[in-house]
């Protein structure tokens, strides 16, 4: 049986907002069983669990996703009252919440109510005879919100990294034929890198302030729009990180240019909201997950041969300024693959952009692999403007 109840007070010496992990993700979605088919099918995620009508959920229907240490939760309400038709209706699919393991959900929710977030849900805890799950939600810019998670018995994350059930009210799905062939064709994602927001003009400081103060974040990198621009648009971008480094949370907003841009369209096609843009998803070998990806027909931006006329003389010289070794990548199956690549005094990283995963050109992933680089391609923003802008023009949007 599973009971739902106003969260017990839990103890804990451990800072209230240490950031154990991203929990999950939870997208809001038109048609979860339909979006969980795609997921699984282009990019490799197990269909593993579900909660719907058949486990007594009678007002929205979530199907857990995972891959390595990814963890994605589509939702899709089942009548037009519940949140996810809303934010459908408004938005399209989406990234809806970036949720964090914590020691404590309630101490972690009250401390950032003590610094000045506003509340999405008060905390609660759902729990049965194996263990239990308890929450609390914060709102933070546009649609976005963060959920802090802590776990007990049954329901503990190394449990749950090992198969186990995700919450009370899950139940795991039979060996779909699509997850037996996913473990044999791997893509070879880990877990989740970073994830972008993007918010209004004028308001990507706020929003910074809001990290600091609110989750006790710090400023990992800044870049302005002499770093990303192209003749004909801009944007700035400060990337916020958790105490341990653990968390890295980009936030974007657009600057002035010629014409609109990236941050510009989406914000037109979201509403005029603020919400997540991208999750960067990490691997361990670029090469094999773009070239898996690529064969389940994902859809890459795509770049001018001139970049690889270029790139490799930039990378060498940063790495051997900095005693690194050269890539080790074969040079012409990162070229073959369109993957980017980028260097800094820690050394280089590669990374490839899709194009949006919906209809509405908003929500895309990248696909990271770092090679001791902790930066975010900075050496690659040119081009990959560039490559966004011709993306914009055929969709009519520049």
């Amino acid at each position: 049986m599973t009971t739902l109840a106003p969260a017990a007070k839990a103890s804990s010496s451990t800072d209230p907002l240490l950031l154990i992990d991203v929990d999950h993700v939870r997208f809001y979605v038109g048609n979860a069983k339909q979006a969980a088919m795609y997921y699984a099918h282009c990019f490799g995620f197990a269909v593993e669990q579900v909660q719907d009508l058949t486990t007594g959920s009678r007002d929205s229907a979530t199907y857990l996703l995972t891959q390595g240490n990814i963890r994605f939760l589509l939702t899709t309400g089942l009548s037009s009252q519940h949140a996810a038709s809303h934010d459908v209706m408004l938005y399209g699919d989406g990234v809806k919440d970036v949720a964090f393991t914590v020691f404590d959900a309630t101490k972690a929710y009250e401390r950032a109510i003590s610094n000045g977030a506003m509340s999405g849900q008060e905390p609660r805890t759902i729990s049965d005879a194996h263990g239990s799950v308890t929450t609390a939600t914060i709102r933070t810019y546009g649609r976005a919100q963060h959920t802090f998670v802590s776990r007990t018995g049954a329901y503990e994350l190394t449990k749950i990294k090992e198969g186990g059930v995700f919450a009370p009210g899950f139940r795991k799905l039979e060996d779909l034929a699509i997850n037996r062939y996913n473990r044999e064709h791997p893509c070879g994602l880990k877990y989740v890198d970073h994830l972008v927001g993007n918010v209004e003009l004028g308001k990507m400081n706020y929003w910074v302030k809001w990290y600091e103060n609110v989750l006790e974040f710090t400023m990992f990198k800044h870049f302005d729009d002499k770093d990303i621009s192209t003749e004909y648009s801009a944007l700035m971008s400060k990337v916020m990180a958790s105490g341990n480094n653990l968390i890295k949370m980009p936030i974007n907003e657009p600057a002035e240019g010629k014409k609109k841009s990236q941050i510009e369209e989406y914000l037109d096609w979201h509403g005029n909201t603020p919400g997540v843009q991208h999750l960067a998803l990490r691997t361990d070998d670029e090469l094999h997950s773009i070239a898996e990806l690529r064969r389940r027909n994902v859809e890459f931006l795509t770049l001018p041969d001139t970049y690889y006329e270029l790139v490799w003389a930039r990378v060498d010289k940063m790495l051997t300024e900095h005693g690194h070794k050269p890539v080790r990548e074969d040079h012409e199956a990162v070229k073959k693959l369109g993957i980017l690549v980028d260097a800094d005094d820690e050394g280089y990283l590669l990374q490839l952009f899709t194009r949006p995963l919906q209809d509405r050109p908003t929500l895309f992933f990248e696909i990271i692999c770092r090679r001791g680089s902790q930066s975010f391609g900075k050496g690659n923003f040119k081009a990959l403007f560039e490559a966004l802008e011709i993306e914009q023009g055929r969709r009519g949007n520049l």
